[in-house]
């Protein structure tokens, strides 16, 4: 494949599926992007089936130019606008979220969805099958109002599956904040 020819992807409801599935392998042995469908645990990086990627995912490798995404017509492609207006159709605060997505791959880790423990992404170091997940990070505005019980909740459930709870929120000049949070056993 030419370094110039982009990975066709296609939007199904509220998918974006790689059809080809050594497109779909090329992408998750470039950065675990994507997950085969109907493997929940990939061992290998080789697959024989398509992929899905999150609308998070498909923003991230349009604006590197890996990948074209279209509807119906393979010779119409999406531009960005209209992906990230069909996402927020689809996710709550998509654009918010994205920022803190792709803060997240700038600084090297591989983000994957959170919803499994309840927060919008989960962090790797390395990735899914190499390393446990660092983080598990849920956005927020930074408007929102966060209460005691519901960040007790939270770092109680990370830190029974081992990963450090994280709120994020991006500042006027459009920086990511991050809060950490740390549970210490008496």
């Amino acid at each position: 494949m030419p370094a110039t020819q982009r990975i066709p992807t296609q939007i199904v409801e509220n998918k974006v599926i790689v059809w080809d599935p050594a497109d779909g392998s090329k992408l998750y042995s470039n950065g675990f992007y994507g997950k085969p469908l109907g493997i929940r645990k990939p061992k290998t990086t080789e697959f024989d089936r398509p992929s899905q990627l999150s609308f998070f995912e498909a923003l991230h490798l349009l604006r590197k130019g890996t990948i074209e995404i279209f509807i119906e017509d393979p010779k119409a492609p999406l531009d960005e606008r209209r992906l990230i207006a069909i996402a927020e159709e689809h996710h709550q605060d998509f654009s918010r979220k994205y920022q803190v997505y792709e803060d997240l791959r700038k600084r090297g880790f591989v983000v994957r969805p959170g919803l499994k423990f309840g927060a919008d992404f989960a962090v790797y170091r390395q990735g899914p099958g190499i390393d446990h997940s660092l983080f598990i990070v849920e956005v927020i505005a930074k408007s929102d109002e966060v209460s005691a019980i519901e960040v007790v909740r939270a770092g109680r459930l990370a830190t029974s599956v081992r990963k450090r709870f994280v709120l994020a929120t991006s500042t006027e000049k459009g920086k990511i904040r991050y809060f950490v949070f740390s549970w210490i056993k008496p």
